[in-house]
């Protein structure tokens, strides 16, 4: 059996995280269920690990790992920038940027679920 596993970062301060992880995190959640029940049958197993991170760290916050490779360098046409996020700033107390993902044109600040399944289907190649 083929193991992927995806990883997810995110600022975690005492339990809460910012709101555009929040809503990546639902997605990345719901999508790697869905993914476990289609890809077993094809002898694929995804593995999810969750990555807490502290304030020092935001740099990498809101990013997805499949097999140790950024989300973004799996999908065509897709980057990863940052932008100011105004819940991570309640959370640290200051002001702070947090990852975004440019695909198309267009500045996601929470992470799509299409994107996190193309993504995970892309490497795992059982979808």
């Amino acid at each position: 059996m083929e193991t992927i596993t995806v990883e997810w970062r995110h600022l975690d301060k005492e339990g809460k995280t910012c709101d555009r992880c929040a809503e990546t995190g639902q997605g990345i959640a719901e999508t790697v269920q869905r993914l476990r029940e289609e890809c077993r049958g094809k002898g694929v197993e995804i593995l999810f690990t969750e990555t807490k991170l502290s304030g020092a760290e935001i740099s990498q916050s809101n990013l997805i790992l499949i097999n140790g490779k950024p989300l973004e360098s799996v999908l065509p046409m897709t980057t990863a920038s940052e932008s100011c996020c105004c819940s991570c700033g309640d959370l640290t107390g200051k002001e702070e940027s947090c990852r975004t993902i440019i695909r198309h044109g267009q500045v996601h600040e929470a992470i799509p679920q299409e994107f996190i399944r193309e993504a995970i289907c892309r490497v795992a190649g059982c979808c």
